[in-house]
């Protein structure tokens, strides 16, 4: 049997740890294995987590998220970056300047809360995800209610969705994902970087085991990224490969349980 020599594309998550294994950096790298890259991270937040809720929630020191990234760009390299839960305005504009200085598309997920409605960064930050935080982006990939957050809009439908990505794309990023998966009907997402647009639908299925769609949206686009694909190629791709794992999602403890990041291997039946 002969040793594979190719080194795979590296992607590097800088997010929270969901001690669940559902949702951040956990659902990161799962993500990231089953896409064909080579995943590595930033621990930038503890969660004490399940699939009830987020119970506790410690922020690491910004010295030892700074450290953990020069660690790995400077000796290793990176493909793409991929933001998550970033806790702090302090966290955030330090994030945000390591990634200014790093020569490789990023995709901000701007984590606010949990499936379960936890706040996971603090109100204060909100202005350095705006001013620092999103000019970096190459794609940004709010949800609705992350949305709401950053611009005060309400969205309740699809045009609601284009005026959303427009007040968005003020804050800097190349590109942004309006996520509607809060909306009746289809599973819609909008790309946009406000002169092509791309509405991207799948079927609803009825599983209520959902957590981590967030972040594994985010990983899989940082992930094709990486492997040379173009935003909107990417952004279908993820879209995909997060609808078969919405789809296989699976019960775990008393509450929502996790996507199945390992979809694509599982045998059929």
């Amino acid at each position: 049997m002969s040793l594979r020599t190719a080194i795979p594309p590296r992607v590097l998550t800088v997010a929270g740890s969901d001690s669940g294994g559902g949702a951040g950096i956990q659902a990161d790298l799962k993500t990231m294995l089953a896409l064909g890259v080579h995943g590595m991270s930033v621990l930038t937040a503890v969660t004490a987590q399940n699939s009830l809720g987020v119970q506790g929630a410690w922020e690491l020191p910004v010295d030892a998220v700074r450290a953990q990234y020069r660690s790995v760009v400077d000796d290793i390299g990176v493909q793409a970056v991929k933001t998550g839960m970033l806790a702090s305005a302090a966290l955030v504009e330090t994030v945000a300047e390591l990634l200014a200085g790093t020569d490789a598309p990023v995709v901000v997920d701007p984590v606010g809360v949990s499936k379960h409605g936890d706040a996971l960064l603090a109100a204060e930050a909100l202005d350095s995800v705006r001013s620092a935080l999103l000019p970096v982006a190459t794609v940004a990939t709010p949800n609705l209610d992350e949305v709401t957050q950053l611009t005060g809009i309400r969205v309740t439908d699809e045009s609601g969705m284009r005026r959303a990505a427009g007040q968005i794309l003020g804050f800097g990023p190349r590109w942004v994902v309006i996520k509607g998966g809060h909306l009746p009907g289809e599973a819609v997402d909008l790309l946009t970087d406000g002169s092509a647009e791309h509405w991207l639908r799948a079927p609803r299925h009825d599983n209520r085991h959902t957590h981590g769609t967030g972040c594994t949206l985010a990983s899989a686009i940082a992930s094709g990224l990486a492997l040379g694909m173009d935003v909107p190629t990417a952004v279908q791709g993820a879209k995909t490969y997060v609808t078969g794992a919405i789809e296989a999602g699976f019960p775990l403890g008393g509450g929502i349980g996790p996507v199945d990041h390992g979809w694509l291997t599982r045998p059929a039946g």
